[in-house]
């Protein structure tokens, strides 16, 4: 969880520094003036937003942009508004893909530069090794997060440990950078250089990088221990470090080229390395699995297709693999470090995404503290409008890196935008043509006694329909072909709704429509993975006769075509059909046995 803000020690003073030295000498008050800047965004943007306030914004327990983004449009009345805070937490979503892809990227190979600090000759080897260190992280994921997680305590423990300490030895050796503490550092700086100092502030995010993940991650460890470990433990171990890494610039501004290596002796400069190469997988796993549980969540609301997501703990619902997204990241990963090839290069493509994702989580968290916790309209504004500043400042000094490599973050994002409101109104439109041409279930009932033509089979038939007030497609496709029902028909709706998880006593709702024809009602929160036949057999569903573990389920399979005239422009039809046909069989993505479905297919114009 500490692992993306822990290894910012890596590459953020280093990146900062080097800005400020680009237009000039960087002397000791301007290495304080950096310093308070990075003391005071870690204050600010960590503890008071994210550590104090936004993470008191949980969703049962449950964190995260989409949590949030669920929480705010409760108490929303107008459609209007409920959609743009949709939209707002989408974008942040998929600015947090992006962050997903350059983590692993930065965070290796600003870790195994550390070869050259010790041996210059091997800094053709940066690339390659980076290369193989991330297909290896990559091609673990299969395992899950449960056994690759055996080692991540105690590594980073060493990890932070080892930075505090080396950060307290160079602390000593020139304790007059302790009066960075001082925001009047930070003002005078800024005071001093103008637009140096702006420039400077879009590599000063890259502390704070990870800030998000605390609050994701809320649901696995709880408020009260990641407050506890923050304030107390790892807050400390950074702020030492960066203030050691000053310490040495202001001794010797030649170590400019990496301070953070050149903090240890020459012999325990190869033990860092591997030390921080471990951590900077471990803080890519972090976000790797943050990504695997956001693609689960969106998909769960209807934003992104069904994907193939695999459980890797029999115990744990939240530990999952999803292949698909897997794949992508590791292709993403490995072209910005073939394309960057530096830690410095790839830092120019980190500050939107996480920025970009600091603005929308900050006004998400200001429609929940003034509809939740009922904070007057001049708190809301006062609080929440000053980290909007600040985070609007750090977002404006990173659009100057866009030609450098910020384009990434954002083009990606605009793809992954595009793509899932694609999808969400491609469904949309499916649902409403199915909706227009089924047959309502009263009308159905009604004439059920005096069809005479149709025969009962004995069995159990589960017939899946996305609105239970309708008769499912399938259904009808069966009696007009085969003439036959089944003895007991469950008409079954899987509904996801707006909350993480759905109390087990309101999972299913079940009612009668006629004598042994039943709808049944599952519900699911977004953090959830459906099992009907798990969830069936814990239903009681009649007095006799249901023989649910044998039960034959019925799908309709969806054949799309452009209805002459479309809802839909043919361009965004071609990638909606695209989708649908790379999309997971919803027979797996509800873990239905194989040999239990019957598929019928159905043509349907939108």
């Amino acid at each position: 969880m500490f692992g993306d803000i822990g290894t910012s020690p890596l590459y953020a003073l280093r990146t900062t520094a080097q800005v400020v030295s680009d237009h000039g000498t960087i002397s000791a008050s301007e290495v304080l003036g950096v310093e308070s800047l990075l003391f005071w965004t870690l204050m600010l943007v960590v503890t008071v937003k994210y550590v104090i306030l936004v993470m008191r914004a949980d969703y049962n327990g449950e964190g995260g942009i989409i949590a949030l983004m669920s929480l705010a449009q409760q108490n929303a009345k107008r459609k209007s508004v409920k959609l743009l805070l949709g939209m707002i937490g989408v974008i942040g979503a998929c600015l947090f893909f992006g962050d997903g892809i350059i983590t692993p990227a930065v965070s290796v190979i600003s870790a195994i530069e550390g070869i050259e600090v010790s041996f210059p000759a091997a800094s053709h080897l940066v690339v390659p090794l980076s290369i193989a260190v991330l297909i290896g992280l990559f091609s673990i994921q299969f395992h899950g997060t449960g056994k690759i997680g055996i080692i991540f305590g105690p590594v980073m423990v060493l990890w932070f440990l080892m930075i505090g300490v080396l950060g307290i030895l160079a602390i000593l050796h020139h304790p007059t950078i302790l009066l960075a503490l001082s925001p009047t550092y930070a003002i005078m700086f800024i005071a001093r250089h103008g637009y140096l100092s702006f420039l400077a502030l879009g590599s000063v995010v890259l502390a704070v990088t990870g800030a998000e993940a605390l609050y994701a991650d809320m649901s696995h460890f709880g408020r009260r221990p990641i407050r506890e470990t923050w304030l107390f433990f790892v807050l400390p171990c950074l702020a030492l470090n960066y203030f050691g890494q000053g310490a040495l610039l202001i001794s010797d501004p030649a170590t400019i080229s990496n301070p953070f290596f050149l903090l240890g002796p020459q012999w325990l400069q190869i033990p860092m390395i591997i030390i921080s190469t471990i951590a900077t997988v471990i803080a890519s796993q972090a976000c790797i699995s943050g990504g695997f549980s956001l693609c689960r969540q969106l998909i769960q609301l209807g934003y992104v297709p069904r994907m193939r997501i695999m459980h890797t703990n029999p115990t744990e619902e939240s530990q999952i693999y999803l292949p698909g997204l897997n794949h992508s990241l590791m292709v993403g990963a490995l072209l910005l470090v073939i394309a960057f090839r530096s830690s410095e290069a790839l830092a120019s493509a980190y500050g939107i995404a996480v920025t970009g994702t600091f603005l929308c989580t900050c006004i998400l968290a200001a429609v929940v503290y003034r509809d939740r916790y009922k904070w007057s309209a001049w708190a809301t504004i006062t609080v929440f409008g000053g980290f909007f500043i600040i985070d609007g400042i750090f977002f404006a000094s990173n659009t100057l890196k866009i030609i450098e490599g910020g384009w990434v973050p954002v083009l990606l994002a605009a793809v992954l935008i595009m793509m899932m409101f694609t999808w969400k109104k491609g469904r949309s439109l499916v649902l409403s043509r199915q909706q227009h041409d089924a047959m309502p279930v009263g009308t159905f009932i009604a004439r059920l006694p005096h069809s005479r033509s149709i025969i009962r089979v004995p069995g159990t038939g589960v017939f899946m329909t996305a609105n239970p007030e309708y008769i499912p497609t399938s259904l009808l496709h069966n009696l007009k072909h085969n003439k036959v029902l089944h003895d007991h028909v469950i008409l079954l709706t899987v509904r996801n709704v707006n909350i993480p998880q759905v109390a087990p006593d309101q999972r299913a709702e079940v009612t009668e429509i006629a004598p042994n024809i039943y709808r049944v009602m599952l519900c699911y929160g977004f953090m959830e993975m459906p099992n009907l036949p798990v969830a069936l057999a814990q239903l009681q569903v009649g007095d006799t006769g249901f023989d649910l573990p044998q039960a034959s389920y019925f799908v309709s399979r969806e054949l799309l075509v452009r209805a002459q005239p479309s809802q839909i422009s043919r361009w965004r039809m071609a990638l909606f059909l695209l989708m649908t046909r790379n999309a997971t069989p919803v027979t797996d993505f509800l873990r239905i046995p194989l040999d239990r479905v019957v598929e019928l297919g159905v043509r349907i114009g939108i």
